[in-house]
């Protein structure tokens, strides 16, 4: 498993659980407001930690970690991910994995395994705007909407998150979110963050008044949605 990126210690990855994040490269999508720009365009110049480094770390923090959260790029490319995953769980460590989605058969194989603990997916835009969205204006969204079924009907605990791009996301797009995922019992919304390591810069954040309007819009249709980040 190629690993280019180690948080040792984090209470926001994981909800709930105290957690390392482990950083894949590469990905199948190029978001232009992507934050992790370097591991998806050449993850090959990025530095990479060895495995067994890995599992060195987390054998010591046994006891005090609760979990692992896997995300990249996206980890559903990694040919070898689910013996990585295997090696964890052996550790009595739960895995959450994040995901784009676009690997439903990767998905459908940890989940019939019980590799999972917990699952993420990121929702991009609604299904008619999601090539555009994801830098590819042809992509076939059957994947997407396989994953999100595969997902909702899992016996894992699971978010669907969508992060808000003034360029990208309407009240017209929120809505048509909603009503795709209508039903799930949470939804997360995340405002666009600059990270100064974006794929393509010029993106814009939406106002804290709009992103709370959006959330708004979706409760008559999700349960509950939760704006991360922000504060009312």
């Amino acid at each position: 498993m190629t690993i280019h990126g180690l948080n040792k210690t984090t209470l926001l990855d994981y909800p709930g659980h105290l957690a390392a994040t482990i950083f894949t490269g590469g990905c199948n999508f190029r978001c232009p407001f992507c934050h992790n720009a370097s591991l998806v365009r050449d993850p090959a110049s990025q530095p990479t930690i060895p495995e067994e480094e890995i599992f060195s770390f987390l054998k010591k923090r046994r006891g005090i970690l609760e979990g692992v959260c896997i995300t990249g790029g996206e980890p559903t490319l990694a040919p070898d991910l689910a013996d990585f995953v295997k090696k964890i769980k052996d550790l009595g460590l739960l895995v959450k994995l994040d995901s784009n989605g676009y690997k439903p058969d990767v998905l459908h194989a940890l989940l019939k395994d019980d590799l999972l603990d917990c699952i993420a997916m990121d929702i991009k835009n609604a299904p008619a705007r999601y090539g555009e969205t994801v830098g590819i204006p042809d992509l076939d969204i059957t994947p997407i909407l396989r994953s999100v079924d595969l997902i909702r009907n899992s016996n894992i605990p699971f978010e669907f998150r969508t992060t808000l791009v003034k360029e990208f996301h309407s009240e017209e797009d929120v809505l048509a979110i909603g009503e795709w995922l209508r039903g799930v019992p949470a939804y997360f919304l995340q405002s666009f963050i600059d990270s100064h390591d974006i794929l393509m810069p010029g993106c814009h954040a939406h106002d804290d008044k709009t992103v709370f309007r959006f959330r708004d819009l979706l409760i008559p249709m999700i349960p509950s949605v939760q704006v991360r980040g922000l504060s009312e």
